[in-house]
């Protein structure tokens, strides 16, 4: 019988399973006709258990937790039929998601289900439910996208092109990167070493000034204040509610980033900021200007020609605040840039990654208050997750949309997906109910959002924004002069 010592990280993630937050990687498959539940597991069976985690159960000893194989294995435990009402259209699968969130995955046999739901608006869908424990959201998007008739198209790593940008941080975290995540998955709790590997002097300039960086970055990391107090945060009571919109044309969003001279991501992320923003005050709360809901943000830390099928978390996070009380999308635009500009010069990522890998081997207790405590210093997790960026089928059926979200820790209550597909952006949310009842209507505010940047944008000269330093109140008066 195989059996292979868990990863230090994969173990905290494991862990952190509570009732207000179960960590289970939920996404939702919607296809064009529908799927027999015999092709879903034919294509299961074929292509995912080549992969033996999808096989492999957690047992746990003196000495740790160990993969090892599930000698009770049966595919139809993990292949599942589920039926709405007749005519169900998103509300029910909605409703239906939410209620597979909240279901615990039998630790008795690997930690996954795909259920094929039966009458949807006409058709099928789908919804996967995969414990963050055996990998995070970048590694399952290409494992399972090798169900589909494609192969196994691992998501690009674009920049302006055919998607969102699957790693901005790449250029400064390439170097410290791979000897960062081998001395922590070799002991687990060497993070003093594993802060110690450092890029070349060549690369960063100075392996001191490095090295300072890093522990500038750890004392921001351990000195963080609490974002924003707003009806955010609060205490999850473990129920949950999701929520999607139509998506973004892609190409649209890229003209508005060339006209403004940011990213894909800046861009979304502000939509992101503006949306949260419209829900706060459509609840009649006050937003004072200086407003933030800070965010944590996955980054990816295994490189992208990595070979499809390699298991395992790797990745940090980095705690993004979004400027909510900032009403100019414009302004909010450039704010999100900046910030997202100083968190990239640093190394957040790879210190939140080593902290994870730290409480992975301490005990419990010890572990739920590290976690207990990032989790309060946030309120939401936000992703963003590159898809292929051509449509796909799975048993020559289209896929008309595909949405992924990973779990919110600690007594987070707010999760919100950004994935490219097809030549669109979709947005999604996940709440507890106990903080917001009704994610439809965050969702709701991401289009009209976008619009309003546009708006703003064409109210402008062309290219004005462009590497264009705006003085205190210029941009106000142009758009007061404009109009």
């Amino acid at each position: 019988m195989s059996r292979e010592r868990m990863s230090s990280v994969d173990t905290a993630w494991l862990r952190m399973d509570s009732e207000r937050n179960l960590m289970m990687i939920v996404g939702v498959w919607v296809f064009a006709q529908p799927l027999s539940r015999e092709d879903l597991a034919r294509l299961v069976e074929e292509r995912l258990l080549a992969y033996r985690r999808f096989r492999q159960r957690v047992e746990e000893d003196a000495t740790g937790h160990w993969w090892v194989d599930d000698e009770r294995f049966d595919l139809a435990r993990h292949v599942r039929r589920a039926r709405l009402p007749r005519g169900g259209g998103d509300a029910a699968l909605q409703r239906l998601t939410a209620r597979l969130a909240v279901q615990p995955l039998d630790p008795a046999h690997p930690l996954w289900q795909f259920h094929l739901v039966e009458n949807y608006d006409g058709t099928s869908a789908m919804v996967a439910r995969i414990h963050h424990c055996i990998a995070d959201g970048i590694a399952l998007v290409r494992v399972t996208m090798s169900l589909t008739d494609a192969g196994s198209p691992a998501p690009r790593e674009r920049h302006e092109g055919g998607g969102l940008e699957s790693n901005p941080w790449a250029p400064y975290l390439d170097p410290l990167t791979q000897g960062a995540v081998a001395a922590i998955d070799a002991t687990g709790a060497a993070v003093a070493k594993s802060i110690g590997v450092v890029a070349p002097p060549d690369r960063i300039g100075d392996a001191v000034q490095a090295g300072g960086q890093m522990v500038r970055d750890t004392l921001a990391i351990l000195l963080m204040s609490s974002d924003t107090p707003t009806r955010f945060k609060g205490t999850p009571r473990g129920v949950k509610a999701f929520a999607w919109n139509q998506p973004l044309p892609l190409d649209e969003v890229k003209a508005v980033c060339r006209g403004i001279g940011a990213s894909v991501n800046d861009v979304l992320l502000s939509c992101v900021a503006g949306a949260l923003r419209r829900y706060l005050l459509r609840c009649g709360d006050s937003i004072p200007a200086d407003c933030e809901v800070r965010a944590m943000v996955p980054v990816n830390l295994r490189p992208m020609d990595e070979p499809v099928g390699e298991m395992g978390n790797r990745f940090g996070l980095v705690p993004l605040c979004l400027p909510v009380g900032i009403e100019s999308p414009l302004e909010r635009v450039r704010e999100v840039r900046r910030r997202m500009d100083d968190l990239k010069t640093g190394y957040q990522p790879i210190i939140a990654y080593l902290l994870l890998g730290a409480a992975g081997v301490l005990p419990r207790m010890a572990q739920t208050m590290i976690l207990e405590y990032l989790g309060n210093k946030g309120s939401a997790v936000m992703t963003n997750v590159p898809g292929p960026a051509e449509p796909i089928r799975m048993a020559g059926v289209p896929v008309q949309r595909v949405m992924f979200w990973v779990p919110q820790s600690g007594d987070i209550g707010l999760g919100v997906s950004v994935l490219s597909y097809a030549g669109g952006v979709q947005f999604g949310v996940v709440t507890d109910t106990a903080l917001c009842p009704d994610p439809q209507a965050v969702v709701d505010g991401f289009a009209p959002e976008f619009e309003h940047l546009v708006l703003a944008l064409a109210m402008l000269p062309n290219g004005f924004l462009v590497d264009h330093q705006l003085a205190p109140g210029e941009l106000e008066h142009l758009l007061l002069a404009a109009a």
